[in-house]
């Protein structure tokens, strides 16, 4: 849709490039999902510019759309998703529907929280604990 790709043009995913998990699930999304946003990192961008913070972008993914909206985590990839060609945007409507977010929030933080222990993690992927 030209609307879509229109709106995914000026719109951001943002992520942590310091985190070796985090590069790994960008390499697969510029892999296999089709999308016009630009997928940069937290630390090759001016976030003050598309209001973020660096303690938001350590702690999870952030999408910025064309008109300025901010989605973390979860709902960032359901937004990511929802502007890809394909079937993607099916997935993304699905996993942004109210009570499966809860379920794909909650898998997020699971993931996030323990980033540094999966396939290509390592010990500067760890969350800074909030405790």
């Amino acid at each position: 849709m030209l609307n879509k790709r229109t709106s995914a043009e000026n719109s951001f995913l943002i992520w942590d490039g310091d985190c070796a998990f985090c590069s790994r699930c960008v390499q697969f999304i510029q892999r296999r999902i089709r999308t016009s946003a630009k997928i940069v990192a937290h630390q090759k961008t001016d976030l003050k510019v598309l209001g973020l913070t660096t303690e938001q972008c350590n702690q999870a993914l952030q999408w910025v759309s064309s008109d300025g909206r901010i989605r973390s985590g979860s709902r960032a990839v359901a937004e990511l998703l929802k502007t890809a060609n394909g079937a993607w945007p099916v997935l993304g409507v699905l996993i942004d529907l109210p009570i499966i977010r809860l379920f794909s929030s909650a898998i997020y933080k699971l993931i996030a929280k323990n980033r540094q222990h999966l396939p290509g993690g390592t010990a500067a992927c760890a969350l800074d604990s909030p405790d």
